[in-house]
């Protein structure tokens, strides 16, 4: 059989899902596993935020994957890579030098999944025509929803299996866990190795390095140029900005959750965090997305960005409901988790469309991976300062100021411009 021919079912559940997985392992299995290790919140937020760095800048070294290889090469590439990044993190986390060890580890597999994520989106643009682009579209998302949920759910209920085994060596527990997503990762780079196709990837073929940076250059200045001066300040403060409430709320929620009731958490067990935070919640959160994509499509952006911004925001109350009551029914929580994750879910649905409309004309993958990238930043930041500003004033103190930071999301969309049509029947 002409690997050409192949279907794509074959490897697109599969290559997304290796998409989706390095990420929710790098932004919140690390932040449990950190905590459990001991570390304050304070130290959490701050070195884990970093991880973050290499989706901020990915945009600056996609060209270069266009030019050296092809998509599939790297793909395979950074498949093993990760595989062995994982592997890292199980050998150095039960040993003397543990932190540095894994945040070497970490940082190897956060810029190889960036890389990857690159190949992968370009390797999908070039197999399938635009018919099949748009007809996989919700399969590679969902793959990579399952991805998210198999971490943040289905690895921290294992871990805490695993710690009712050995209850004297979370650190051993650890290094299990991470030796099984080294076996997966392998076995995933095993698996493409035969069954992803062999698409023609000539796209740049005859460039040198100077055509690819002077082309980097141009596209840089027409990101910057497409507007007025004025008016590209108040799309880089949106794109940077729209998310500040949640860039500090989504490194604490986990703490929050997991922490003893004694230090002002919610003492949920790792099962029970699987559940509400990493199922629930992830529910919430894609149906939030589908209805957003829903009301935009009908009405269009503009029509339904103010409820966006309020469904973002707003929701983001339920933390301060939690951490004065403390309840430990899992349902009550679970259902707060869904309400917060459903409206956030509809906001970024206003995001992901601003980016869009945006990034239209020429350059537009270039532009949209540039919007990611500073959407990306605006995360990391104020990620970094998070559990420093909770440490300082305990966990009820810092919800409320999260909710007065919703003030920030609302001042830098009131200053943007959207064309009331864009979204229409095409979003």
């Amino acid at each position: 059989m002409d690997n050409k021919k192949k279907s794509p079912w074959a490897w697109i559940p599969t290559l997304y899902f290796a998409e989706g997985l390095p990420y929710v392992v790098v932004m919140t299995l690390a932040v449990v596993m950190y905590m459990e290790m001991g570390m304050s919140d304070t130290e959490i937020a701050l070195y884990t935020a970093w991880l973050g760095l290499p989706w901020v800048i990915k945009p600056l070294w996609s060209p270069f994957v266009d030019l050296y290889k092809t998509k599939r090469w790297w793909v395979l590439s950074m498949q093993l890579l990760l595989g062995a990044a994982f592997a890292g993190v199980a050998f150095t986390v039960n040993t003397g030098f543990w932190f540095q060890g894994t945040m070497f580890f970490f940082f190897l597999m956060a810029f190889s999944s960036a890389t990857h994520d690159i190949a992968a989106d370009g390797f999908y643009m070039i197999e399938l025509d635009s018919h099949d682009q748009s007809w996989f579209v919700g399969i590679r998302n969902t793959f990579y929803r399952i991805a998210v949920i198999f971490g943040q759910g289905v690895l921290v209920w294992v871990a805490d299996q695993l710690q009712n085994v050995f209850p004297d060596s979370k650190a051993f527990t650890w290094s299990l866990i991470f030796f099984a997503l080294a076996a997966i990762f392998i076995a995933i780079w095993l698996y493409h190795t035969f069954i992803m196709p062999r698409p023609a990837d000539r796209s740049n073929e005859g460039q040198t390095v100077a055509d690819v940076a002077r082309g980097l250059k141009q596209m840089l200045l027409s990101f910057f140029t497409k507007v007025s001066a004025k008016q590209i300040i108040f799309v880089l403060l949106f794109l940077l900005l729209y998310r500040f409430p949640e860039a500090m709320l989504t490194k604490m929620a986990s703490t929050f959750l997991l922490r003893p009731v004694e230090d002002g958490g919610l003492g949920l067990t790792k099962e029970a965090f699987g559940l509400a935070y990493g199922t629930v919640g992830l529910i919430g959160l894609l149906l939030g997305g589908i209805v957003g994509g829903m009301l935009a499509s009908r009405d269009g952006l503009k029509r339904w960005l103010w409820p966006f911004v309020c469904a973002i925001t707003l929701p983001d109350i339920v933390y301060v409901y939690l951490s004065y009551v403390q309840p430990d029914n899992l349902w009550l929580i679970s259902s707060c988790l869904f309400i917060e994750q459903f409206g956030y879910g509809l906001g970024f649905t206003a995001l992901t469309l601003y980016m869009l409309y945006y990034s239209q004309g020429e350059f537009k993958t270039s532009h949209y991976a540039i919007c990611t990238g500073l959407t990306y930043l605006g995360l990391m930041l104020p990620g970094m300062v998070s559990g420093w500003i909770k440490d300082l004033v305990g966990y009820r103190d810092f919800f409320i100021i999260v909710m007065f930071l919703c003030v920030i999301t609302f001042a830098v969309t009131a200053f943007i411009k959207i064309d009331p049509e864009f979204g229409k029947k095409t979003a």
